[in-house]
């Protein structure tokens, strides 16, 4: 059993940076690949970003690849994306979840997902 917990959003202007982060419980936790996904209201949710278990593989987005950075650190059972130049269009409500792949990630099919974080992005 894993419990993801997500923190770090809020209110930023376009251009400005925020680090989300997925603080987990479980002792399993270093053997799970993570994502992070997003939901924006009246869209349905998208892979944003995801990192296998040990951290050598990564993946993301086509438009947030130059921007964004996912990152995790085994010790503190947590992962955090780094998000740099924000755009208003980044704006949503973001979420981890905690698979047994990045594939199984990807395809929103990881078993464990946090409650979610909003992220808002004036103009």
């Amino acid at each position: 059993q894993v419990t993801l917990v997500e923190s770090g959003g809020g209110l930023v202007q376009a251009g400005g940076s925020l680090r989300l982060s997925c603080a987990a419980s479980g002792r399993t936790f270093s053997t799970y690949a993570i994502g992070w996904f997003r939901q924006a209201p009246g869209k349905e949710r998208e892979f944003v970003a995801a990192i296998n278990w040990s951290g050598r593989s990564t993946s993301y987005l086509d438009s947030v690849k130059d921007r964004f950075t996912i990152s995790r650190d085994t010790a503190k059972n947590t992962v955090y994306l780094q998000m740099n130049s924000l755009k208003p269009e980044d704006t949503a409500v973001y979420y981890c979840n905690a698979g047994a792949s990045t594939s199984t990630v990807r395809n929103m099919a990881a078993p464990y997902w946090g409650q979610g974080t909003q992220v808002t992005v004036s103009s």
